[in-house]
């Protein structure tokens, strides 16, 4: 399942919020959305996410509370793969170079050596 693959901005947010949170309500996530919809707008995200199979509910009293389904790590690999898949036609190597050609993106150098490690380290485990 690809977990933040085809959601709206919104949805996204709402995500992140729950993210950040470990879980909430509708209106602690209206509350916490930037320029945030109406509460009603907010309860049917986090009905389509729920449809969607990103977030559960559990009552608690009158009230429903929204965690996600899936952990945040499991969520970012599944959209690196995601975009990885749907832009890149599964090329790493690719989405690495788009990556390095963002000009907006400047790299300190501390941040290439750290990447240098990873590929080195792969490259011994065999990945």
């Amino acid at each position: 399942m690809s977990v933040t693959g085809g959601l709206s901005r919104r949805e996204r947010q709402i995500l992140e919020i729950l993210y950040q949170r470990g879980k909430a309500s509708a209106a602690e996530v209206q509350t916490a959305m930037a320029d945030a919809p109406s509460y009603s707008s907010v309860r049917t995200l986090l009905r389509v996410l729920e449809d969607k199979g990103h977030v559960k509910h559990l009552a608690e009293g009158l009230k429903y509370i929204y965690m996600p389904v899936v952990g945040r790590e499991e969520a970012k690999r599944s959209a690196v793969k995601h975009l990885l898949d749907t832009y890149f036609g599964g090329s790493p190597e690719q989405i690495v170079a788009a990556l390095l050609d963002v000009s907006s993106m400047r790299f300190k150098r501390e941040d290439l050596d750290r990447m240098a490690e990873m590929i080195e380290k792969a490259k011994r485990e065999g990945a």
